[in-house]
């Protein structure tokens, strides 16, 4: 039997633990994900936008056609090696106020997201297709030198 050194012994066991660790998933957050406790520090009918902003943070989002409604996005994501990522938690959250700024509601959008796959097909361009001849000799004959006999 062959007696194993301390020093391949402490490679090997680096080596695994690099290989593993390459595996990790990978976490993101994107947005803001609003917690139940800072949701509560804010009341329908007695908090101004004010009291949103210093309790919730700023919005993602404010409504194209409408300042009066501020949107609170998050979502957490995670990825393993070379796989798409998975949602792991998502949130919306919309707070409505009135003209005056006070805040008239404040409720989690339940969005029942749809799993739809990504297409890696490519839109076709229609145009010119040249070959990489044409392009190298293509500009051959449409210059014309300029006559020594003009200056």
């Amino acid at each position: 039997m062959r007696k194993v050194s301390k020093n391949s012994l402490l490679i090997g066991s680096a080596l695994v633990v690099l290989g593993l660790s390459a595996c990790a998933p990978t976490m993101n957050t994107r947005g803001n994900i609003l917690e139940d406790h800072q949701i509560a520090q804010v009341k329908a009918g007695e908090s101004t936008r004010s009291d949103v902003l210093k309790s919730l943070g700023s919005p993602t989002t404010v409504a194209p056609f409408n300042d009066n409604i501020w949107y609170y996005i998050g979502q957490e994501t995670e990825k393993r090696g070379i796989l798409d990522p998975k949602v792991i938690k998502e949130r919306v959250v919309v707070a409505t106020f009135d003209n005056e700024g006070t805040l008239l509601s404040l409720e989690d959008v339940d969005n029942k997201r749809l799993d739809i796959p990504l297409a890696r097909a490519k839109t076709p361009t229609h145009g010119n297709d040249i070959s990489a001849v044409q392009q190298i000799l293509g500009n051959l004959g449409k210059f014309n030198p300029q006559d020594v006999e003009d200056r």
